[in-house]
């Protein structure tokens, strides 16, 4: 029956967003109109998380019929500092979304009103423990601009469409929604606009199933972890598997990551508030990773998993100080400037717990490149800290068709040896999209997990084969022979079948001589 609720409302959640676009379409660019989407969602969340929040606490008290959306603002205004210090924000009862979402269209000064609302949220954290985390979390909407629309009138009416669909969605209360609600939106969105996604989608958003899959793989066995990590957590997508997989009550001290764009930081901090993880329990943190790690504190971490951007560029042996840098140096070289992949790889072997596990999406080439690359793949493999090697299939990524890779890296391994597996072929093909059913994640994962070998698909290889002959080329095909697939062909049986069409065709040679003979005579 749940699973039934699900579908019923992904479809709904789908449908809505389809039918906001065509009212606005033409007006706002995909990846803007995503962040108008994503931002109206977690105002309704948090509008109607905050007034549930009140309305259990007063009826609790005995008044059964108390309803926090009707309060007068100057009555609610006694609870502002109770409720800041619990959710980290508070939001007057004029200003709340289920309130601003009755008649959005006849509101003449909407837009200025949505602006003052989202300040006025931003401003009841500041000077407190939760600033961090609503710290400009809404400067990516834009509900002023002349994107929404030439004039004023133009903006609203598009501004009031999107607020009525978000109102319009079934879910009963958005707390208690079965779908992972910002997750399907950001997916839905995503392949609305896949065509602009080229020029991020890969790096700002991780499949679902993918994220599954390397959450399910550094969990392993366990029933709780102390602190999960990302360095590139783009919407968080990936982080909050381990609250989906464990609950977020038993990942004990909390959630971090770090994010370079300015966008998908604000996405993610919003995603965190969706799933329930309250703001003392995440930490996520806006810059270079790289260059400017935020999290020197926090670590190491139990584990750790993260889709970094594929062959990004940094400033690498232009700044001579990084070799020295304790995440680096141990390679002896810093990654190549053009290609940035190993270098976020050492950072989070650095940061990853003597008893934690990490599992990184790789772009392909790192596996197999010589100069630099292949004197940190030596550094690797020779210190045992390679796991397991991945591929996955190809075209499984928004704007990136080619197969990726994941890096499985342990500090505890029980043996010298690397696991290769060959899952290429693991996918169903949903659109014009591939993707990991839950069949094919169970099959990886199981491999994995239990070191198994199997022919053409899983092979054990000791650390001494990998750098000696393949000369630390951690490429699966160089281990993992691909099934032969092409028809076998019994040369004994084919040479009998053409000694009998020789003998036939000469049989009937001589009856048609006999009967040409018979016809001169």
């Amino acid at each position: 029956m749940a699973q039934d609720t699900r579908e019923i409302q992904r479809a709904e959640l789908f449908k809505t967003i389809w039918g906001i676009a065509d009212e606005v379409r033409g007006a706002v660019d995909g990846w803007d109109f995503k962040a108008y989407i994503l931002c109206f969602l977690f105002y309704r969340f948090i509008s109607e998380d905050i007034a549930e929040f009140i309305d259990e606490g007063e009826r609790e008290a005995g008044d059964e019929s108390f309803s926090y959306a009707e309060l007068s603002d100057e009555d609610a205004e006694a609870a502002r500092e109770d409720v800041t210090k619990e959710k980290g924000f508070f939001i007057l009862p004029s200003q709340l979304f289920q309130n601003i979402a009755i008649a959005p269209d006849k509101d003449p000064e909407l837009n200025v009103h949505i602006k003052e609302i989202f300040n006025s949220i931003e401003a009841s954290s500041v000077g407190t423990a939760s600033e961090d985390s609503f710290k400009g979390l809404f400067d990516d909407v834009d509900v002023t601009s002349n994107r929404l629309g030439a004039d004023l009138t133009e903006r609203n009416a598009r501004l009031a469409k999107i607020i009525e669909g978000i109102r319009n969605l079934d879910f009963g209360s958005v707390r208690d929604a079965h779908i992972d609600l910002f997750g399907d939106a950001y997916e839905y969105l995503m392949n609305m606009y896949a065509s602009g996604a080229g020029k991020s989608g890969g790096e700002f958003f991780t499949p679902q199933e993918v994220s599954e899959l390397l959450a399910r793989i550094v969990i392993g066995d366990r029933t709780s972890l102390s602190k999960v990590y990302d360095p590139a957590c783009g919407s968080g997508s990936l982080l909050l598997k381990f609250a989906k997989f464990l609950g977020s009550e038993n990942v004990r001290v909390g959630f971090f990551g770090q994010e370079i764009n300015p966008t998908t930081y604000n996405l993610c901090r919003m995603n965190m508030f969706l799933h329930h993880i309250n703001f003392d329990r995440f930490n996520i943190a806006r810059g270079d990773t790289l260059i400017n790690p935020y999290h020197w504190d926090d670590e190491p971490f139990d584990a750790i998993v993260s889709n970094p951007p594929y062959s990004t560029k940094w400033v690498g042996d232009e700044d001579p100080t990084l070799i020295n840098d304790p995440r680096f140096s141990p390679a002896g070289v810093l990654a190549p400037k053009s290609k940035a992949d190993l270098a976020f790889t050492m950072h989070m072997l650095s940061w990853l717990s003597a008893s934690g596990k990490a599992a990184i999406v790789e772009f392909p080439g790192v596996l197999y490149r010589g100069g630099a690359e292949q004197k940190i793949r030596k550094y690797l493999v020779d210190s045992n800290f390679v796991e397991a090697v991945i591929q996955l299939p190809a075209n499984l990524f928004f704007g990136v068709t080619i197969a990726v890779c994941v890096i499985v890296l342990s500090k505890s391994k029980q043996d010298d040896r690397v696991l290769f597996v060959d899952a290429s072929e693991e996918f169903i093909h949903v659109g014009n999209k591939n993707k990991l059913s839950p069949e094919n994640i169970q099959r990886i994962y199981e491999t994995v997990h239990g070191r198994s070998e199997e022919e053409h698909f899983a092979k054990l290889v000791g650390i001494d084969e990998i750098g000696g002959e393949n000369a630390y080329s951690l490429s699966v095909g160089t281990y993992v022979e691909k099934r032969d697939t092409r028809e076998k062909i019994d040369i004994d049986e084919l040479n009998k079948r053409i000694a009998d069409i020789v003998a036939r065709e000469q049989e009937l040679r001589e009856q048609i001589d006999a009967i040409v003979a018979d016809l001169e005579a």
